[in-house]
C-alpha cells in the first residue's frame, strides 16, 4: 500500500492535470463564441447600421429605428431568431426584409445579447 505522502503527490498531480485539460477545453470554446459575436457584429454592421444604432452607445441614424442595445427591454433577444431566419417584416415602410441563414442568425443573436443595456 502506498504511503500517504506518495498518495497525496499523485492526487495533486492528477488534479493539476485535470485543471489543465479543463482550461484547454475552455479556451477554444471562448474563442469560438468571440468569433461568432464578431461575425454577428459584421452582419448587423453591413445590413442594419444604416438605420439602427448597433453598438453599446450612440443614436440610431434613422430616428424611428430602435437601438439594438435596447431591444431586450421589449422582448427576449432569442425570440428574434425565427424572424431573422424567415425574414423580418416591419410595419415601417423604410425597413427592408432580411432573411439570414441559421448560422448567421446564431451569430446575430449572440452579438445582440452581448450589447444589451443592463
Amino acid at each position: 500500500m502506498p504511503s500517504t505522502a506518495l498518495w497525496e503527490k499523485a492526487r495533486s498531480t492528477l488534479l493539476a492535470g485535470l485543471a489543465i485539460v479543463a482550461l484547454c477545453l475552455a479556451v477554444p470554446a471562448q474563442a469560438a463564441e468571440k468569433s461568432l459575436i464578431d461575425k454577428g457584429e459584421a452582419l448587423v454592421r453591413k445590413n442594419c447600421s444604416p438605420c439602427h444604432a448597433i453598438g453599446k452607445e450612440g443614436d440610431s441614424p434613422h430616428k424611428e429605428a430602435p437601438p439594438f442595445r435596447t431591444l431586450s427591454a421589449k422582448y427576449p433577444i432569442e425570440d428574434l431568431a425565427e424572424s431573422l431566419a424567415e425574414g423580418i417584416v416591419s410595419g415601417h415602410p423604410d425597413m427592408p426584409i432580411f432573411a439570414f441563414s441559421p448560422h448567421d442568425v446564431e451569430a446575430i443573436i449572440q452579438y445582440m445579447q452581448s450589447i444589451q443595456a443592463q
